[in-house]
């Protein structure tokens, strides 16, 4: 129950209620390859988000302001889109992975943790460059979104899903139909990530160390909890699948996305003893 003094001719107006501390650093870009969009100061636990097909590092801009100040979101930019609409995307899936893990490897180690988040077609980019990193650079955290295991892409993901299907299908035909511009631009977008992932070979490899997180939304087209458990052989620590509300695409430009699920791993890492994958087992 509130109680209210009574009110006197000396009473001082009353203070605005005080609101919750937010980043007063503006968003900056880290060379070519990365946006933060929400920088914390404090330097917390570092979150690489990978974009879905077509999308851009800007879709993270709600999941960076939700998730502070527990995580700093650092968000890929990929070529030939938004601000790097001249930069040519890589010709294949295997240097596409090589150019990310080369700009990410600066921003690893030093004693800052970090994780790796990518959704659909950057779930699969974000494992591959977890793997392809050196040992000790390696994330602790991996979570994949909206996707099939790096084993079952190919035979999951179908060569004949075209860009209009798959706008459609992500629910981001409704963003963007009332714009033409932003329509060619995303189809543009999608278009170039369908060719490179259609160039995806999943090779047997050893299971990367870090902990691994699958993640579908409850209504997701595309993809169901059933497809979840394949990830499991791809990691030699934790494990875990989880069915959160939301399409497809869970982080979006209007919607942060598993913000619940990431502020709980989050916070389990740190409880934890950073470990780092530092060996590889025999394949």
């Amino acid at each position: 129950m509130t109680v209210t003094a009574p009110r006197t001719a000396a009473a001082p107006p009353a203070a605005p209620q005080a609101q919750p501390p937010r980043s007063a650093a503006r968003p900056r870009i880290e060379g070519d390859w990365l946006f933060v969009p929400a920088p914390q100061p404090h330097r917390p636990f570092r979150l690489f988000c990978f974009p879905h097909a077509g999308g851009d590092a800007t879709a993270y801009t709600p999941l960076a302001r939700a998730l502070a100040p527990a995580a700093e979101v650092w968000a890929l930019r990929p070529p030939a889109r938004g601000g790097r609409s001249r930069h040519p995307m890589p010709a294949d899936f295997d240097t596409l992975v090589a150019a990310v893990a080369e700009a990410l490897a600066p921003h690893l180690g030093g004693g800052v943790r970090y994780g790796f988040y990518g959704q659909s077609f950057g779930a699969l980019l974000a494992y591959e460059v977890a793997r392809a990193l050196p040992a000790d650079l390696r994330p602790e955290l991996v979570v994949a979104a909206s996707a099939p295991c790096p084993a079952e892409w190919a035979e999951r993901e179908s060569k004949d899903l075209d860009a209009p299907e798959l706008l459609r299908l992500t629910g981001l035909e409704e963003v963007v139909r009332a714009d033409p511009d932003l329509v060619d631009l995303a189809l543009a977008g999608i278009r170039t990530d369908l060719a490179v992932s259609a160039t995806y070979r999943h090779r047997p490899h050893a299971p990367i160390g870090s902990a691994l997180y699958a993640v579908a939304g409850a209504d997701d087209p595309m993809s169901t909890a059933t497809d979840l458990t394949g990830w499991a052989a791809h990691t030699r620590g934790d494990f875990g699948h989880h069915v959160v509300p939301g399409g497809h695409l869970l982080a979006t430009v209007d919607r942060p996305g598993p913000v619940a699920l990431l502020t709980t791993l989050l916070a389990a890492r740190q409880t934890s003893v950073p470990a780092h994958d530092t060996r590889e087992q025999q394949w």
